[in-house]
């Protein structure tokens, strides 16, 4: 049996991998999966924090990989892109996570902003290198000039974001499941929102057979998943259980499904791989190293075409 030290997720970001491995399916594939905590991050917003320049992609993802005590781990694309760039542990992407997040951008119920225009010049609390703050960017540039949207710092986790945004501190706050649905339970207006991908970064230990016994099992949990989502959506609600009380008054009646998506785990496109890693130097978030020293391709190549034996 394989064990594979894997960093902490939550459902918005492994939901596949979660139910894989309370199924199972790891295991008869051959792979014990280890949880290893990842570092807290601080849990207030800072207004006066206005861009990520100062702070570690490794703020959460990737910290405790980076130290060793993990072999792989999954967040956003733009993220990882980051981390791998940084990585003194040479960790380097394998292929694209299987769920698809889904994340929007919210404002209180009193708030006058009703249209993503109405955004320019308001602040927006994100957590730097998140994928919902690269998200953010990315919605907004559609819909006015890069220099009119402002960001400040705020956590990693969508409860602390909800309440900044819902006593005003910022005016919006970009969030995930469940929380965009406690957000319009409670009023709140979506002003946009969209799907986003994510990849998987692994150690040189993690040998090609090895990543494609785990992908193997988490396509299983896809296919679980998507043949019964309500079930599976209930995983989101238990996940987040006490971490804020308007919570407590959600049901799966009151998510909407259609914002859980999962595909199975898949290599990163060569064009995709090319146009995220401009548009991320575009925006000065990653040094000219090319794009093809963040991915592994011939162990990504190898691992997929095991899979699809």
């Amino acid at each position: 049996m394989k064990t594979l030290r894997l960093e902490t997720t939550a459902p918005f970001q492994g939901l596949a991998e979660l139910v894989a491995d309370r199924e199972g399916l790891f295991e008869a594939e051959g792979v014990r999966i280890e949880w290893v905590d990842r570092v807290n991050t601080p849990r207030e917003i800072d207004t006066s924090e206005t861009s990520p320049d100062a702070f570690s992609a490794f703020g959460s993802h990737g910290n405790t990989f980076e130290q060793g005590g993990a072999d792989m781990y999954n967040a956003c694309e733009w993220g990882n892109y980051r981390r791998v760039q940084d990585s003194a542990a040479r960790g380097r992407q394998v292929g694209r996570r299987s769920i698809v997040t889904c994340a929007a951008i919210a404002v209180r119920p009193d708030s006058d902003v009703f249209t993503p225009q109405q955004l320019a010049g308001r602040t927006i609390g994100v957590p730097y290198y998140f994928g919902t703050h690269y998200l953010t960017m990315h919605l907004l540039e559609g819909f006015m000039p890069r220099e009119s949207i402002k960001t400040c710092r705020a956590p990693n986790g969508s409860a602390a974001r909800y309440d900044a945004m819902f006593c005003g501190e910022i005016e919006a706050t970009t969030l995930t499941e469940p929380y965009i649905t406690l957000a319009e339970k409670t009023g709140c207006r979506v002003v946009c929102e969209a799907l986003y991908h994510g990849t998987e970064v692994v150690a040189d230990t993690v040998d090609a057979e090895t990543y494609a016994a785990f992908s193997r099992a988490v396509s299983r949990a896809v296919r679980r998943i998507r043949a019964d989502t309500r079930k599976y959506a209930q995983i989101f609600l238990d996940y987040h259980a006490g971490q804020h009380p308007g919570l407590a008054d959600l049901t799966v009646d009151d998510l909407r499904l259609s914002r859980i998506q999962v595909t199975d785990p898949a290599p990163i496109p060569e064009h995709e791989l090319q146009r995220t890693y401009e548009w991320m130097r575009s925006w000065n978030m990653l040094d000219d190293v090319g794009e093809r020293t963040l991915i592994d391709a011939d162990r990504q190549a190898q691992a997929h075409d095991l899979l699809g034996a």
